[in-house]
């Protein structure tokens, strides 16, 4: 069980979490700041001094004052007519990450919600009974109001939870999961639960986590490409990397030189060539770049992640309860917006790498589109085309969100970040990106097949060993989607992911 207190989550503990369904509890001096600042708000209610999101109307009704008698109504309105998402439903790992999150914020006791409405959360996600989020409908400020109502509206009773897999009505859910709902929201509560950046982060989140997988992929189907096209490993020499000092560049450099350790395909500057394309010779300083984003943005994403971006904000000590702008989601918008561009260039280069394959002009040798008689067989002619197609689609996909703002709430919220749109499409954009590194890959292990696979390094080796497990090597033209479509689900599996982490050796 992972105790969580505020500021302790890290991508891995997330991770932990989130994929792996470890429990949570919340710390002992976490429960203590909560309780600690809904006291104050029990005060703040009684003396009727209107203060926004206790006794006052949302957004642009924020000048509506409202009588103590109603405010518990007014929570569970707020939720209500906030729940307004569309689209396709969040998966679970994105809702687990809500709940996770949106716990982590308000128990650093800056929110005045009841310890008692938190400790429902925790029981959500602990017992795996999630709310139905529809993931269109954000504009990630004030928050994420949609998703966050839907995540909402089962504590109450309200709205749909998915259950062993299947979505039903909440009361049927919370049965189910023998878990009673609270009897109602009391004062701030529902401005507590819904606004915040936590489905930005979470997807945010699962980005990072699966960017990294395709940086290490990535470097492996380099390796794979580079023993096919016989290309110059001398370009990883360590002192050429540390004279750039960018950090990414010189790990990638490092990490090849262990990839391609062994290997009898690569050469040496000279032996065949004295020099190849950018696609091989400059891949340290592209997937180096990429690497050096994904790093800024787990950053970020932590830091969001162990932030407090509640509204109106609780400060007990100040005796004081201000509104301000934390849930406004740039941080995010603009992290997800350079990670969507950083992706785009891991399957930029990689179809590169795989034209080079297929080109009998380009291949240093190997036969036009990898196969023994062409014309009557197009080979691998078309593995290119569909690979090119998710390059450029991703290119279309790339353009940044945050540059885009639409007012809202009577012109109230004149400024969003669109942060969640943000996210959304980085994970678009990391599931093209899969896709290309996999029919690089694919194509690359055809190639091989033209030369010795016994020469191969013992890192690549393993991987063509692992893949010709189910997907052999290509004699005359055969339906090809369904290779293609087995690559990817090998490579999605947690035994590649052991395969291409180079740490681990």
């Amino acid at each position: 069980m992972i105790e969580i207190n505020g500021s302790n989550l890290s991508i891995h503990s997330f991770s932990k979490v989130v994929l792996n369904y470890e429990e949570v509890k919340i710390s002992e001096s976490s429960k203590v700041l909560v309780n600690k600042a809904r006291d104050y708000v029990e005060d703040v209610i009684e003396s009727e001094v209107p203060t926004y999101g206790i006794n006052t109307g949302f957004g642009k009704l924020s000048d509506v004052s409202i009588q103590k008698s109603d405010v518990s109504k007014l929570q569970e309105n707020l939720i209500k007519s906030h729940a307004c998402g569309v689209g396709k439903p969040f998966s679970d790992a994105v809702v687990r990450g809500m709940l996770l999150l949106r716990v982590n914020a308000l128990i650093k006791g800056y929110s005045g919600i009841r310890l008692e409405a938190i400790e429902k959360m925790v029981e959500l996600l602990n017992k795996n009974l999630l709310p139905v989020v529809y993931s269109q409908g954000s504009l990630g400020a004030s928050g994420d109001l949609a998703p966050l109502s839907h995540m909402a509206l089962p504590l109450i009773g309200l709205g749909d939870v998915r259950y062993n897999g299947v979505i039903m009505d909440s009361i049927e859910g919370l049965l189910l999961a023998n878990i009673k709902p609270l009897e109602k929201l009391k004062a701030k509560e529902g401005l507590s639960l819904i606004n915040g950046t936590q489905a930005m982060t979470s997807v945010a989140s699962l980005a990072v986590l699966e960017a990294y997988k395709l940086i290490n992929m990535s470097k492996h189907t380099l390796a794979i490409s580079m023993e096919a096209l016989t290309a110059i490993d001398d370009v990883f020499f360590d002192k050429i990397h540390t004279l750039r000092n960018q950090i990414g560049q010189i790990d990638v450099s490092r990490d090849m030189l262990k990839i391609l350790k062994g290997s009898k395909l690569v050469t040496k500057q000279g032996d065949l060539r004295i020099q190849d394309a950018y696609s091989l010779r400059c891949s340290p300083q592209v997937i180096g770049a990429s690497l050096d984003a994904v790093r800024y943005c787990q950053n970020i994403v932590e830091n969001e992640m162990n932030a407090v971006t509640d509204n109106p904000l609780v400060f007990v000590d100040e005796k004081r309860v201000i509104s301000a702008g934390n849930f406004h989601g740039q941080p995010i918008a603009l992290a997800m917006d350079f990670l969507s561009i950083a992706m785009c260039e891991l399957a930029n280069i990689s179809e590169r790498r795989l034209e080079r394959m297929v080109n009998s002009s380009l291949s240093n040798g190997l036969p036009a589109f990898l196969v023994k008689k062409s014309g009557i067989n197009s080979g691998f002619m078309i593995v290119q085309y569909s690979a090119a197609s998710l390059v450029s689609e991703n290119k279309t996909i790339a353009h940044p969100a945050s540059v885009d703002s639409i007012p809202s709430s009577a012109n109230q919220e004149d400024h969003v970040s669109m942060g969640t749109i943000g996210a959304r499409k980085a994970r678009e954009i990391i599931s093209n990106t899969e896709k290309v590194l996999s029919m690089e890959l694919f194509t690359g292990l055809q190639a091989i097949d033209f030369k010795n696979p016994a020469e191969m390094s013992s890192k690549t080796k393993s991987i063509y060993d692992y893949i010709r497990n189910e997907v052999l090597f290509i004699e005359e033209d055969t339906i090809m989607y369904k290779k293609i479509h087995k690559v990817i689900e090998l490579v999605q599996t947690e035994a590649f992911e052991q395969l291409i982490n180079v740490e681990s050796e």
